[in-house]
């Protein structure tokens, strides 16, 4: 009888019910958009890494395994590992942010290739000329570019000479030399790339280089070390970002499920009056009213994972090359706690205003 009721008094308010759900569904989507973004951006960093084919990184004193950094490293260190037993190829990079969270990676096209396989173009070919850029197929679906095509990058010209498929290192591609011009980094680099003879033996390799006295200070990880530093937890700020927007996904809910049950219990007053004239207990009041908000939870929750479908598509779809989004199934009940909790409340104040409720005072209320 209760759950009859409880739904009857949902489906009377169609368009506040609805609203409210919604409401709820947002905060779900926030957080799920957030985490999603965090997770796919990360695993496509992982992606990329491994596409290179190196066993082994290498990165310069101080500098950050996962941040955007420019080129600190003496391109004359790249000599050095060289010529050091088992190290096939020694490839360095320089790797140049712009536009935020963008970058574009400077290579020595023929040493890069050398060490991690041809690129695999889709459309053009390598540089041929110094003021050449190639992007991937993301980057370029997402700026409508072709090759042949100019952008303009670091306040310089590049002309877009090949469309490559994505997954190896970065999405843009310029020649090293003019990188390192254009950001006075002459000589100098912000990463090298290694290979070894056998790769069972990278833990040994690294062991003995860790031991060389010039290379104190640098920081030497084989390619399963370095990816699995792409984490949450070695993303300065991210935790505490996602705890941020949790945080507000809480108030949120908290103040809508609040004001609405507020308002509800203000139009039913009368109603109210009623059921208790009738036998209703203060607790039984309550408990309708706590049923309507676990109801009003559940459906913002599956609404909120529906929302965030189409967030993931969106950005996917829209925006591939500077953000990827991924589908976070495991955070789903942490979600659901959450539109739950706060919801319920939410809900807490106005329940129990309900409750107390004189019901003569009740009925006679306009």
């Amino acid at each position: 009888m209760i759950n009859r009721l409880v739904l009857e008094n949902l489906k009377h308010r169609k368009l506040r019910t609805a609203l409210s759900a919604l409401s709820i569904g947002f905060q779900v989507t926030m957080i799920l958009s957030v985490v999603g973004l965090s997770q796919g951006m990360l695993n496509d960093s992982i992606n990329r890494a491994k596409g290179v084919g190196a066993d082994i990184w290498v990165k310069p004193p101080g500098a950050s395994v996962i941040g955007l950094s420019g080129a600190s490293m003496p391109q004359k260190v790249l000599g050095f590992f060289q010529a050091q037993p088992h190290i096939t190829h020694a490839v360095g990079t320089v790797i140049q942010p712009y536009a935020g969270i963008s970058s574009v990676s400077g290579i020595d096209y023929k040493e890069f290739v050398g060490l991690s396989g041809n690129f695999r173009f889709l459309q053009g070919g390598p540089f041929q000329t110094p003021d050449e850029l190639i992007v991937d197929q993301w980057y370029a679906e997402q700026s409508k570019a072709s090759v042949g095509d100019m952008v303009t990058i670091l306040n310089h010209k590049w002309r877009i000479c090949g469309v490559v498929e994505p997954g190896k290192l970065g999405r843009l591609f310029v020649p090293m030399a003019r990188l390192q011009e254009l950001t006075n980094n002459q000589d100098k680099l912000s990463q090298i790339l290694l290979k070894v003879d056998d790769p069972k033996n990278t833990q040994s390799i690294i062991a003995e280089l860790k031991k060389i006295e010039e290379l104190d200070g640098y920081s030497i990880y084989s390619i399963e070390e370095f990816v699995s530093m792409f984490s949450f937890n070695n993303v300065p700020g991210l935790r505490a970002f996602i705890w941020v927007i949790i945080g507000l996904s809480i108030v949120i809910g908290f103040l809508v499920v609040s004001l609405t049950m507020y308002t509800t219990v203000l139009e039913r007053t009368r109603e109210i009056g009623i059921l208790k004239a009738l036998g209703a207990s203060p607790m039984n009041i309550l408990n309708i009213l706590v049923r309507e908000t676990a109801l009003l939870a559940i459906a913002g929750w599956l609404a909120g994972i529906v929302i965030s479908f189409g967030a993931n598509w969106a950005i996917n779809h829209f925006v591939h090359s500077n953000l990827q989004s991924e589908i976070t199934p495991d955070w789903w009940p942490t979600t659901f706690a959450i539109a739950m909790a706060a919801s319920l409340l939410g809900a807490l104040y106005p329940g129990l205003r309900a409750a107390r409720l004189d019901a003569i005072e009740a009925l006679s209320y306009e």
